[in-house]
């Protein structure tokens, strides 16, 4: 192995917790030389489940078996294949999730159907059989059957015999959200089997990893604002759980309602007026449910929240009659499971009278390639590279080796500057200063180190925006609102077209504005009108 892809390992493996190399190693020797078959019979028919209120799933079956996942559409002429493979890992799982059983124009009939066919295929299935589908398919059973009052001994014993699996091999190699999505999936089996084991077991992992994977501030570890929604999902799908089926609240229902209002801060504060989020590290559109459903549910449920400042999650936010502006200046939280992290330190987004103007590029990918690495990479966001490197080394589709480290110099109620050390094997440190008013945003960049590198900052433009003309340092736009400013001794200034992601294979040509300078950039967002 090469000294450098050697050292690229090492600064990746060493963030990992013990319990991670211990499941990875144990999974791997007993898969291989100890499996045994995990299927237990269900000695007991299910007690029925009341299930309501709940969100709908976007629609992702159509008529004659149609699919559209990920923005990918296929028809399956004759039986359908579980373990398709021709549109990436993700679509499959999609397709195993059965999220399509709880959408809108699904019938009972059609479900149940769905839920055979996949039966009579359990031998032959592949991804399906891995624990993060299993989780999420779990919970979309048990939400179907008990929603439509079906009791059917072969599917329960079916889905009894997948938590089984499920037990046995829970991703603690991972830990994050998949740990988190088997801990959510156990504790509906454990209300629908009426199985003491299995809440036992829900509650320990719903108890340990809600308390280390939400900050202080409600956000999420993986800073993901789509994640974010994801778990809030589940966590107010439990809340919903225990208030429909249970008549004595134990301490686990007061600890979930205290996480959701945290939770429901958080992303109060980060949604746009518009109900937009950011598309900061891995957030995309049409995956999970939107902030105003989450908002409505957890009212619907008997929720009600304080809507405190963002902190501990690294973000700020900046909210004023004109203008909407997300500041990312924190670090890594998910230190051993960084794979939702991008590369974007000092990354900023702005929106202008409830309309987005300068954006982050988003994901379009999950496969592991070139794209992926793109997309997670410096230069797809709002802030300065240096020399063509990475501030963080983002890799391997999901991988994280060395890690920039930011830190606040100073911090008012009107501006904010920060420095990170991502530079530094180049001798460098990046300084970056925000100063905020009613009509103006100033940045200052500031290059602290050897001069001779080459040092771009760049900004990406929603596809609505147009750029007028580039004249003198300064940038109009055809609405007349706005204009960009730069002042720096040698400056150059590059118009050039980008992919702005609007969903899973689905992007849009876009304008971006790369500016290279040498030590120091001042750019001044004016507002008009």
């Amino acid at each position: 192995m090469e000294i450098k892809k050697l050292i690229l390992y090492i600064n990746t493996l060493k963030y990992l917790k013990p319990i991670q190399v211990y499941y990875r190693l144990y999974y791997f020797f007993r898969n291989r030389f100890f499996l045994k078959n995990q299927t237990k019979s269900l000695n007991k028919e299910p007690s029925s489940l009341k299930w309501s209120k709940g969100i709908l799933n976007i629609d992702s079956l159509k008529k004659n078996k149609k699919f559209i996942f990920l923005n990918i559409e296929h028809q399956f002429k004759e039986e359908i294949d579980w373990n398709i493979d021709i549109y990436g890992k993700l679509w499959t799982y999609n397709l195993n999730y059965f999220d399509y059983l709880n959408q809108q124009s699904n019938t009972a009939k059609e479900g149940l159907e769905l839920i055979n066919t996949y039966i009579k295929k359990s031998l032959l299935l592949k991804d399906g059989k891995e624990p993060y589908p299993i989780s999420l398919r779990g919970i979309n059973w048990i939400k179907f059957l008990s929603k439509n009052k079906i009791k059917d001994q072969k599917i329960n014993q079916y889905l009894y015999a997948d938590y089984q699996n499920l037990l046995y091999n829970l991703e603690y190699h991972l830990l994050g959200n998949h740990l988190l999505e088997n801990g959510f999936s156990l504790y509906f089996a454990a209300y629908y089997f009426d199985d003491k084991q299995l809440y036992k077991k829900a509650k320990k992992i719903l108890i340990n990893q809600l308390n280390e994977q939400i900050l202080t501030d409600g956000a999420h570890f993986e800073l993901s604002p789509m994640y974010h929604q994801i778990v809030l999902h589940r966590v107010l799908d439990c809340i919903n759980l225990i208030q429909l089926n249970t008549k004595k609240k134990d301490d686990l229902f007061l600890f979930l309602i205290e996480k959701a209002k945290l939770m429901l801060s958080w992303l109060q504060e980060i949604t746009y007026k518009n109900g937009e989020i950011p598309m900061l590290n891995d957030s995309t559109n049409n995956i999970a449910p939107s902030s105003n459903q989450l908002f409505k549910y957890a009212e619907k449920i008997g929720l009600k929240w304080k809507v405190k400042a963002l902190s501990t999650s690294g973000y700020r936010k900046v909210n004023v009659a004109q203008y909407e502006l997300i500041i990312d200046i924190g670090n890594i939280k998910a230190n051993y499971q960084p794979g939702h992290t991008h590369s974007d330190l000092f990354n900023f987004e702005l929106y202008v009278k409830n309309k987005p103007f300068i954006v982050d590029t988003g994901i379009s990918t999950y496969e592991k390639n070139n794209l992926r690495n793109q997309q997670r990479s410096t230069k797809a966001h709002n802030t300065v590279q240096v020399n063509n490197l990475n501030q963080t080394e983002v890799w391997g589709g999901f991988r994280v080796a060395r890690r920039a480290k930011s830190k606040i110099v100073e911090e008012t109620n009107k501006s904010i500057k920060v420095t990170h050390n991502g530079y530094k094997k180049v001798n460098i440190i990046h300084q970056r200063k925000f100063e905020y008013q009613k009509k103006i945003i100033v940045i200052t960049d500031q290059i602290n180190g050897q001069t001779n590198q080459i040092v771009r900052a760049f900004l990406h433009f929603h596809p609505t925006i147009n750029i007028a003309q580039i004249k003198n340092n300064t940038i109009t736009f055809n609405n007349n609102e706005t204009c960009i400013t730069f002042d720096s001794q040698e400056i150059e200034i590059v118009k050039e077209k980008y992919e702005y992601c609007i969903g899973f294979n689905k992007t849009e040509k876009a304008t971006k504005i790369t500016i290279i300078f040498t030590n120091k950039l001042t750019t001044k967002i004016t507002l008009y009108n």
